[in-house]
């Protein structure tokens, strides 16, 4: 996904910016992380408050195993639900879910 079609898909938040991440791509909007581009997989941030939001839309959240001890580590990212993706209306309520959970991370 390129840099402009990651802008067009968040148009509804607003103006974002894209930076390199651990061999992807953080999105920013007003400076807070709010999803990343992993492995060409697009995933937007949940906390407490909002990971049931995803959970319940179908969305997966981002784990690996670790290689220090060999065990699960989940991350603060979520799959993005898949009605959104072709829905602009939709996808801005997803971001601005995952701008506010950003927001909280920030505190």
């Amino acid at each position: 996904m390129t840099e402009a079609d990651i802008a067009d898909l968040f148009a509804g938040l607003g103006p974002i910016s894209v930076r390199r991440l651990f061999g992807g791509k953080g999105i920013y909007f007003n400076g807070i992380i709010f999803a990343i581009e992993i492995r060409g997989e697009l995933m937007l941030k949940a906390d407490a408050e909002s990971a049931p939001d995803f959970a319940a839309a179908g969305c997966t959240q981002w784990t690996y195993v670790g290689s220090r001890h060999g065990k699960e580590v989940a991350m603060p990212y979520w799959t993005v639900p898949e009605s959104a993706i072709d829905d602009p209306d939709e996808m801005t309520i997803w971001a601005r879910k995952a701008y506010e959970a950003g927001l909280r991370g920030e505190k």
